[in-house]
């Protein structure tokens, strides 16, 4: 059995993402081999909050040089676009960071 913690591995924290902290909508990276059920109860027991929706998207990793010849890459990865119902309270985490 996964914890949460398993499951949400970090926070993304970019120009982007820090926007949309106002319409309640977090980005998260997660587990590759998560679902949507999975990753909404893991929110939901790690910050103490009400999920609405969750977009998932896996995200390819960039071509990385690595020398003269042997091209490297960085690792797949998957990306949760995490948006919480208009009662829930927000995550402390990103309050901070506008």
């Amino acid at each position: 059995m996964k914890t949460a913690s398993d499951i949400i591995l970090r926070p993304i924290i970019s120009e982007q993402s820090t926007e949309h902290v106002d319409l309640k909508k977090y980005v998260f990276e997660v587990a590759p081999s998560a679902n949507k059920i999975e990753i909404k109860k893991a929110i939901e027991d790690l910050f103490e909050v009400e999920v609405s929706k969750v977009t998932t998207l896996n995200m390819k990793g960039k071509a990385k040089r690595q020398g003269r010849y042997p091209t490297g890459k960085r690792k797949d990865w998957k990306k949760a676009v995490i948006r919480l119902t208009e009662s829930s309270k927000t995550i402390e985490f990103f309050e901070g960071l506008m």
